[in-house]
């Protein structure tokens, strides 16, 4: 005789309960636990072949519709300098230049970037290996704690002034606010922001 799952809706079902009940609904449709697995983890469609030039280097790579453009750039290439925060587009960690102006990486699809030009940390240090001004300004200015945040928010910090919305201490905040630090270290970006100004205005 088999086993009848229990009715999920009465109060009262335990966890013990309910992964029993889980069990009985699968092997009555014939499916193995791995299968389950196997299943959830099939593409939902086929994948597309995109090129992008990424720090002046034209990339090719097979990605499916869905991939977003932080995930080719770290699963399907290796460029680990971007990093995952929130994964919502509220955090700003995933921060890249896409053709001159800053994006969350991880709400742009990899095929929205098919044919255009991104910018990560990794490509902001010259060929010599000599620091992009903006990362030398947030060493100098102790601009960072665990670090996490500091690659989106070096190249939010380069397009905040390209933008030019480095006028004064308000409106670099204001523009930068895209950017969450957990540590705290947002006196020290705006210094570091400040510092590269002035610089680049001689």
């Amino acid at each position: 005789m088999s086993k009848r799952p229990p009715d999920l809706r009465r109060p009262g079902v335990s966890r013990r309960g309910f992964l029993q009940g889980s069990s009985v609904v699968a092997g009555s449709l014939g499916l193995a636990a791995g299968e389950v697995r196997a299943a959830a983890a099939e593409p939902t469609s086929d994948t597309r072949n995109i090129e992008i030039k990424i720090n002046g280097k034209t990339r090719n790579m097979s990605v499916e519709p869905r991939t977003t453009l932080v995930e080719a750039l770290r699963d399907t290439l290796g460029m680990t300098g971007t990093k995952i925060g929130c994964n919502q587009g509220q955090c700003g960690a995933c921060t890249v230049l896409l053709n001159g102006s800053r994006v969350n990486s991880c709400l742009t699809l990899a095929v929205m970037a098919e044919g255009g030009e991104v910018v990560t940390v990794e490509g902001l240090a010259d060929p010599s290996g000599d620091l992009h001004p903006m990362q030398s300004a947030f060493a100098r200015n102790d601009a960072f704690q665990c670090g996490y945040c500091t690659p989106g928010q070096i190249l939010s910090a380069i397009a905040c002034i390209d933008e030019g919305h480095a006028g004064n201490e308000a409106e670099i905040r204001e523009y930068m606010s895209g950017n969450l630090c957990r540590c705290g270290a947002y006196p020290n970006i705006v210094a570091a922001i400040v510092q590269v100004r002035d610089s680049q205005q001689g």
